[in-house]
This record gives C-alpha cells, structure tokens and sequence, in this order.
C-alpha cells in the first residue's frame, strides 16, 4: 500500500496520562477529513474513558483501532507498572507498522518513562526506541512550535546528556551527521531543495573568538563550512541569545542548538501547548506530541488535543511532500 493512502497510526501512550482523552478528542476534530487514522492502545481504555468523560462512545468512521490488551485495569493519575510491557507493545506495534508499509506515519502520545524503568525494561524515549527497532545509527530530535510554514524549528545536536558532558559529546563526526540528517529532514518536511538551518556557538557569545571557549573555532565553524561543500546551506556559529531574535530565526527553516535547554526555552515559550515533537533520520515518518502524560490532570477532561492536532498536521505534511519526492 502506497504511504499517502495507509493509515497513520496514533499511539496511545501511557495509559493512566492523557493519551486517551486526548486521542479522543483529536478523533471528534478529525472525523471525515479524507484521511485514516488506527489508534494502536486499548480499545477497553478507549471506552471506559469516553464513559467517564461524556465523549462520543463510537469513534469515526475513518478511524480504526489496533488492539493491544491491558495487564491491569487504569485508574486515572495513577501508574501501574504492571501496564508497563503494555506501552512498550504499543510502541513496537506502530514500529513495525510503519517499517513493513501497514502505516504511513506514526504520532505517538506521551509515555512516562520511570514507570517503564521500574517495571525492569530498557526504555530511554520513543527516540533511541524507534532508531534501534529501525536499525539506525543516529537520528535527530527536532522541536517545533507548530505545523505552519511558519513554525520555529529547533533541532538538537544532543539531546538528554548532563550539561557537563556536552562538551565532550560535541564531536566533528557528530555535527556532520546531525547536519546531514538536519537538512534531509527539512527537504522532507518543507519540500524546499534549500533548507536554511543556523547554527549556535556553545559557549556564550559563541565564545568569543576563543576568549569564552574554542569549540567553536575548532569544531562547530570546520563543521559548518564542511557541510557547505555538501550542498547544505547553514550559518553559524552563532550566539544563542541572538539567534532567537524573531527577525533574525525568521530567515531559517531550522536552528541547530548545541544543547537541550540552550533551544528549548525559546521554543516552548514560542508554542507551548501546539508544539510538535519530530524524529529525523528514522526510515518513516514520526511525529508527537511536546508534553508528558500530564497525570495531575488525567481523568478529569480538560486535557487540551492542541499538540496531538498539531503533530497529525506535520506527519501528513510530510507524508505528501514524500509522496511528491518519489
């Protein structure tokens, strides 16, 4: 089956978060849109939560639900480790749907980590999970702050490391790869043959011509202008307090930061509660949502879809400039 026309799969996540509330929610929005979505989780969860909250008990016809069986009943707020292989067969299920054809793209809801920890599985995000199903080397985690063409994109260079090892981690042969990957990712995403990425410094006042750090001089400026001998177009290094300045980010399709929070600031501030989570680099299409499960407020229904909305937005975005690509 062609990907424009397979389904695209909604993941769950966890399922004592929002995930379920807010899948439903997205579902009522998105009933006859001329596309067809498969909610892979619990279709007994579906239920009792459209029970407990008054939604429609039925969902769209051009929705669908790929079953994937509880361990343990769910209380709202409240994880249950026994759930835990639950999550982590949902995820696998979309994986694998997206790697053999069955899916056109894969949105996943949000997960909570510490529980899959607890319950003695190896589980460090859906990032290094669907690369390592996928067998890829590196992928880049890239953040924005909605679907629009004018949305701030912030990928990342690293993503959860200690602020004391980024230095380290911050390698020639990892900025090559990540802007590779950075630019293959924005062609896909934007159908532009040129995307524009900028790219920050480290250091503060991109170190200052050596005074306030030299890893700009010795790694990031080598990998900016090797990567412009590849065709890609990027600038940099510059400071991150300068970048972010609406004038100046509105002239590129991407920022590359050096670190997580040296970007996402600027980028939650800029759409927090419609922002998008998107994984490069993987063979198919991944978008999600830019929020955690959200327990304090599970069960209750004022769970906002706005992220899960704006995450479907992107993966058929970029499901049809891949299809225009081939």
């Amino acid at each position: 089956m062609s990907a424009l026309f397979a389904p695209i799969a909604i993941t769950m996540g966890e399922p004592a978060g929002i995930g379920p509330e807010i899948v439903l929610k997205a579902a009522r929005r998105l009933a006859c849109d001329g596309c067809r979505y498969e909610i892979i989780g619990p279709a007994s969860l579906l239920e009792q939560t459209a029970r407990t909250l008054g939604l429609p008990q039925h969902l769209p016809e051009n929705f669908s639900v790929c079953n994937i069986e509880l361990a343990a009943p769910v209380v709202p707020g409240k994880l249950d480790v026994r759930n835990a292989a639950c999550v982590i067969e949902i995820l696998k299920s979309a994986a694998l749907g997206a790697l053999n054809g069955r899916y056109g793209a894969v949105v996943t809801g949000p997960v909570q980590k510490s529980i899959i920890s607890e319950a003695g599985l190896e589980f460090t995000g859906h990032t290094e999970f669907f690369a390592d199903i996928s067998g890829v080397k590196r992928v880049v985690m890239m953040l924005m702050s909605g679907a629009g063409p004018e949305a701030l994109r912030v990928a990342l260079a690293t993503t959860h490391l200690p602020l004391r090892d980024v230095p380290r981690a911050i390698t020639a042969q990892l900025l090559d790869e990540i802007l590779d990957i950075t630019h293959d990712g924005l062609v896909k995403m934007t159908g532009s043959a040129h995307p524009r990425i900028a790219v920050t410094g480290l250091n503060p006042h991109a170190g200052e011509s050596g005074h306030m750090g030299t890893e700009e001089i010795e790694i990031i400026s080598p990998a900016i202008q090797r990567a412009r001998t590849r065709s890609i177009y990027c600038e940099g290094p510059w400071p991150a307090d300068a970048v972010f300045v609406k004038s100046r980010a509105a002239n590129f399709d991407a920022i590359l930061c050096m670190y997580h929070d040296q970007g996402l600031p600027a980028l939650k501030r800029e759409g927090f509660g419609h922002g998008i989570n998107v994984t490069l680099g993987l063979p198919w299409i991944r978008t999600s949502v830019d929020h955690g499960t959200a327990l304090d407020i599970a069960g209750k229904g004022v769970a906002d879809e706005g992220s899960l909305l704006s995450a479907i937005d992107l993966a058929r975005q970029m499901r049809a400039h891949a299809a225009e690509a081939h």
